[in-house]
């Protein structure tokens, strides 16, 4: 405990109110970081919902020009009016999902939904054009031309199942930052598994279930989903850091269900979550999943384009993240460089071939050249059998040790170029430390004169 009349300890540590204000604010912050969110996203977007620049297709010009002067007055804002040449193609353009509704003025009022696209959305388009119709004296026809599973009569299901591909990818984003034993590459390896696992599920259930038929394909959307949502909270998670429950919750919770396309289709969006539903992975799904049970596949490319670019991104993250990881250790192993009295390295990233002391001969070497020979003496100049020669770098990791031979000889080849410290010892003498820079192309050579220690008899006289 600190002394009372220690100021700098004093200084240093908070008061309790202090303490408890800061434990509290790091409590509360998340939650109520979710309480904002939810109240932002959700009420502001599904409180009220109603056409925002819906397309609808019409199917002459001139009654295109009835209809779009009469919803410009009581929708203002709320349609986007195309001419089609007929009947066929106004039905063709819902089909084709160009056109969220298709309209024929005549001989009588009919209008082409799809239930598939959302049951709010065809109703919607129902109540508006029968007004339009009976401003015209003319009762609406209404053909619905992508209908639901019997048991999917709202269309929703797709988005039930799309909640239950996307939030789990989360989830395992989060799980997998606990394995630390896991490196980026057997972490996308259980992304990819645990994907194919719930897309397989998930798949068999709602087709064993009736909610929507047996095609494969919607196994390959929900791969897609759970692995994109998977891969870039993943790759999000390092730079978020103590944000990142936070951002992964706002994302693909807060933000991503009520621009899903569930409860209001996105043509019933405000302006600001009809843009978020554009690039959302969960809406892009769900518009890929309605595009392959009721549309034959049409406007498939575009949302599976989407649900590839977020995995892109994550993946991008997380090489982001490991060239970051990769610098820093650089950074850390330069200055341990730096702290040592030392000349620095020419370019101490370079990889080296492993240094090897070489036997020594009298003329030669063998086919191996040396980078650095020299001899050990004493101070009459006599050679040294068996000193020890080491040479260490400028951060002092050594590097290759060697003894001379009978001549006092010692030569190493394989060192990496850069200052170079060789330190010699011998028993009874004092050792010795040369500094030599190691240049490309050239041998150096570094001799030493080694002293008999004071008071230490010389190895002949303890023979």
């Amino acid at each position: 405990m600190p002394d009372a009349g220690d100021n700098s300890a004093g200084r240093t540590e908070s008061s309790p109110g202090s303490r408890t204000a800061r434990t509290f604010a790091e409590a509360l912050w998340f939650p109520a970081a979710l309480f904002l969110g939810f109240l932002f996203c959700f009420a502001p977007a599904l409180h009220a919902p109603q056409l925002h620049h819906a397309k609808v297709a019409i199917s002459d010009s001139a009654t295109a020009r009835q209809v779009d002067a009469a919803l410009q007055r009581q929708y203002p804002g709320g349609f986007d009016i195309a001419t089609v040449s007929g009947r066929e193609e106004a039905r063709d353009a819902v089909l084709d999902r160009t056109a969220v509704a298709g309209f024929v003025g005549s001989p009588r009022a009919e209008l082409f939904v799809a239930q598939g696209n959302g049951a709010s959305l065809a109703q919607a388009l129902t109540k508006d054009f029968t007004t339009v119709a009976a401003g015209q004296g003319r009762q609406l026809t209404v053909h619905d031309v992508a209908p639901t599973e019997s048991k999917d009569p709202m269309g929703t299901t797709v988005v039930y199942f799309g909640i239950a591909w996307s939030v789990p990818g989360y989830i395992l984003a989060t799980t997998l930052l606990r394995a630390v034993t896991f490196d980026r590459r057997r972490k996308l390896l259980s992304i990819a598994g645990v994907a194919a696992l719930f897309a397989i599920v998930g798949f068999l259930v709602g087709v064993g279930l009736g909610y929507f038929p047996n095609d494969p394909a919607i196994m390959a959307i929900a791969f897609l989903l759970t692995t994109s949502v998977a891969t870039f909270a993943s790759g999000l998670a390092p730079f978020a850091r103590h944000f990142f429950p936070a951002l992964g919750m706002g994302l693909f919770i807060v933000l991503s269900i009520p621009t899903s396309g569930g409860v209001a289709p996105a043509p019933l969006l405000p302006p600001f979550f009809h843009y978020a539903h554009a690039v959302m992975p969960l809406a892009n799904a769900v518009d890929a999943l309605r595009g392959v049970l009721y549309f034959d596949g049409a406007g498939l490319l575009k949302p599976v384009l989407v649900l590839c670019a977020w995995i892109t991104a994550g993946v991008v993250l997380l090489g982001l993240d490991a060239w970051r990881h990769h610098h820093k250790a650089s950074r850390r192993q330069s200055a341990a460089r730096e702290d040592v009295a030392e000349p620095p390295m020419d370019d101490p990233s370079v990889e080296t071939p492993t240094p090897t002391a070489l036997p020594v001969h009298a003329r030669h070497f063998g086919e191996t050249v040396p980078d650095l020979t020299g001899t050990v003496c004493d101070a009459e100049q006599r050679p040294i059998h068996r000193a020890s020669v080491t040479v260490m770098d400028t951060s002092g990791r050594q590097l290759v040790s060697t003894t001379t031979n009978a001549q006092g000889h010692y030569a190493i080849a394989g060192l990496q170029e850069g200052y170079l410290s060789i330190v010699v010892t011998s028993v009874g003498r004092n050792p010795a430390v040369h500094q030599r820079e190691l240049r490309s192309g050239a041998v150096v050579r570094a001799d030493f004169a080694l002293h008999e220690r004071v008071g230490t008899p010389s190895p002949t006289a303890m023979a």
